[in-house]
This record gives structure tokens, sequence and C-alpha cells, in this order.
């Protein structure tokens, strides 16, 4: 017996799946730009020679990473206002705990690439009399960035698909459309097969971007290796 396909359920509902799917996307911004600053300043504190700096950075980025982003969800929406005595939306709660779960993977991306470049690096900029900030911003910054990109690109990919978990806060974004839809129309496969075909053309690019640029900076990123020197044969050298 085959299934009776509807493609009713789609067309009818279509402007509740782009309105969800345009909140998707806001939020997977959102949290990555967040996420990528809140990263920074944790991974920066992490290897900072300050202890009162660098244990408070580790605590953090460990925790949050600990943390499955479900908890952090319903935590953040239902928790925090009762320590803290202000409201807070679901939308707001949602995009604080996927920054802050963004935060300690973007943070473990930036700290492993700053540890890429050669100490000599920053000697050599050490020697030519730059502070610490100037080294950073001129010197080590600069050629981490390029080895930190398909990384980032990956986090943020994943960033993406975690928006769905804000459904459970009734957020309005493009799963918790989907789960209204469904329970209204009780066409859940054409649903949700329309919404996983919706994750896959935001996904699809991405990745291969990721691909690409993963490519690129291992044919460009290292030095270049030179051909080895033919050696001279002494005179009267068996051939």
């Amino acid at each position: 017996m085959g299934y009776d396909w509807q493609w009713s359920a789609i067309t009818d509902n279509w402007h509740l799946l782009v309105s969800g799917l345009w909140l998707t996307i806001f939020y997977t911004a959102a949290s990555a730009v967040l996420g990528l600053l809140m990263g920074s300043f944790l991974a920066m504190g992490r290897l900072s020679v300050r202890l009162w700096l660098r244990v408070p950075a580790t605590v953090a980025l460990e925790v949050l990473r600990g943390v499955p982003l479900l908890v952090l969800l319903v935590w953040m929406y239902y928790a925090l206002p009762l320590f803290s005595g202000l409201s807070i939306s679901a939308p707001v709660a949602s995009v604080m705990a996927l920054s802050l779960y963004g935060a300690a993977y973007y943070g473990e991306i930036v700290r492993g690439g700053i540890l890429s470049i050669d100490p000599g690096q920053t000697d050599a900029g050490l020697s030519l009399g730059m502070t610490y900030s100037e080294r950073m911003r001129r010197v080590v910054l600069p050629q981490a960035f390029r080895r930190m990109v398909p990384p980032l690109v990956n986090q943020s990919i994943i960033q993406l698909k975690n928006t769905s978990l804000a459904s459970v806060l009734t957020v309005a974004e493009l799963t918790y459309q989907a789960q209204q839809i469904s329970s209204s129309t009780y066409r859940s496969l054409e649903i949700y097969t329309t919404v996983a075909f919706l994750y896959l053309a935001m996904v699809i690019p991405s990745s291969m971007l990721a691909r690409r640029l993963e490519v690129k900076n291992r044919r460009f990123g290292g030095p270049k290796k030179r051909a080895p020197k033919p050696q001279k044969r002494k005179a009267g050298a068996f051939a």
C-alpha cells in the first residue's frame, strides 16, 4: 500500500516554514558572532601567563563544554531568572545559551590556531620592541586566522543545527514551526521531509565551503618545500 503524499500540507503552510527558516538563520548568525567574540576572550584568557585570568577562563571553557546544550537552554530560561531576578524571554535565553555553548568550542579553535603559529614569530616581534597586543594583532592573529577559518565554518554549521533545540523553549524557529504544522495537519512525513531539505540546503553549501577552505589552506598555508640540490660528484668518482 503506497503512501498518499499531500503537497497541500506544505504549500498551505509554506509561509510558516519560511518565517521559521529566517529565524533559524538569524539565531545562527547571532550565536556564531557572539560565541566567537566570547570564545576569543576565553581563549586569550586561557593563554595568559596571569593566573587570575587563566584559571577562570579554563574553568569556564570546561564547564560550558561539559554541560549539554539542552540543559543549558532550560537553565537559562527557567533557573537564571530565579537567581538574577530578571525576566528573560525565550528568544533572549536561546541566543544566550547558544552563544555560550558555541563560545566553548570557538574558544578552543582560536586557542589551537594561536598555538599552531611558530614561537619564532612572536620572538621576532618581541625583538622589534612590539608589545603583547601588537604581536598578537600584527603577527600572530593574521597568520592564525587563515588556519582557523575551516574549523570556524564547521562549528558554525553545528551552531545552525543546534538552533533546533531552541524549540523546547517555544521559539518559533524552523523545527518549532514544523512541530506546530505537523500537529495541526497530521502530515508529519511531508513536513519533516521538507524541513530536512531546508536544513540540507543551508548545510551542504557551508560544508563545501569548509572543505574548499581546508584544501586551500593545506595547499598554500604551509611553507613551501624546496627541492633538494643535486650533489656534486667528486672528480674521478664512478658513475
